[in-house]
């Protein structure tokens, strides 16, 4: 960035704190910045810095470097990407209902999103397995994790606006959400027998332990690759290898492929992969 630019801005910003930023996001949550990311970098930290009343970048990010949690934590949140949508890549949820159904009468299924953002993708996660089973007593279990904790409340709470459904068929919208009346008008809610089957905790990927336990039956993990570099990439989805089932399936992003971790994975279908038995096993 020009020294014109710098003495434009609210808030004194250089190189040098860019550059930082993208250090330290990196060591915290593996997010790899472009270097086309300064300005975006600039509007969503901005915020933090009016809010604590400084005036310099580099002011905020000593004081982030010796804070023990809580501005790590809206840090973090400030510049985690959270593009969704219900039924996102929509060809993954017959893929998902068969492998399901497949399973059927083998016990409870446990699956596992780990990029939950503001709960989206879990819900259809869960809507896919209340129609495959013909029932909100679905014999399935949905742990929805982010590394986004403002998200994570979200989804939780599971209220939307009534126009992120606009691309829904009518049938599924009357099953699955109520709508707001009065002051709620235009907005949705998650019917409860559908929260029930989702689970919301934070998670950060790179943590050194994960606090949960396989195996699942299935992984969604889409379109998070893709802020991740190559090491980072292949360290996570090894990891990802022996909390799957054997015959577990695990869904990525439209751009993403698994070529540099294929002694633990093969593809399956259009970005769905299974595991090649007895290797991708030295998972932390």
């Amino acid at each position: 960035m020009t020294g014109a630019e710098e003495g434009q801005r609210e808030f004194q910003y250089t190189a040098a704190d860019f550059e930082r930023v993208r250090a330290l996001i990196h060591r915290r949550a593996g997010i790899s910045l472009s270097v086309q990311k300064a300005d975006m970098v600039y509007s969503r930290l901005a915020r933090r810095l009016r809010s604590l009343g400084l005036k310099r970048f580099c002011d905020y990010l000593d004081a982030l470097e010796t804070d023990s949690g809580p501005e790590w934590e809206a840090f973090t949140n400030s510049l985690t990407t959270n593009l969704t949508a219900f039924f996102r890549e929509a060809h993954h949820f017959p893929v998902l209902s068969e492998h399901l159904l497949a399973r059927r009468g083998s016990g409870r299924l446990m699956l596992w999103c780990c990029a939950a953002s503001t709960g989206e993708e879990p819900y259809s996660i869960a809507m896919t397995a209340v129609e495959a089973f013909g029932g909100f007593d679905a014999p399935v279990s949905i742990l929805a994790t982010d590394v986004d904790t403002q998200v994570l409340r979200k989804a939780e709470a599971g209220v939307y606006t009534a126009e992120r459904l606009e691309r829904m068929p009518e049938h599924q919208k009357q099953r699955f959400f109520l709508r707001g009346t009065g002051a709620q008008t235009g907005m949705v809610r998650v019917r409860p027998e559908l929260q029930r089957m989702v689970t919301f905790r934070a998670l950060n990927l790179l943590d050194s332990s994960w606090p949960l336990r396989g195996p699942f039956d299935a992984i969604f993990c889409r379109n998070v690759m893709i802020y991740f570099d190559k090491a980072t990439q292949a360290g996570i989805l090894r990891r990802f290898a022996p909390l799957l089932r054997s015959d577990g399936l695990l869904f990525v992003g439209h751009s993403e492929s698994l070529f540099h971790v294929a002694d633990a994975f093969k593809l399956r279908g259009k970005t769905v992969y299974e595991r090649c038995l007895g290797r991708g096993r030295d998972a932390a």
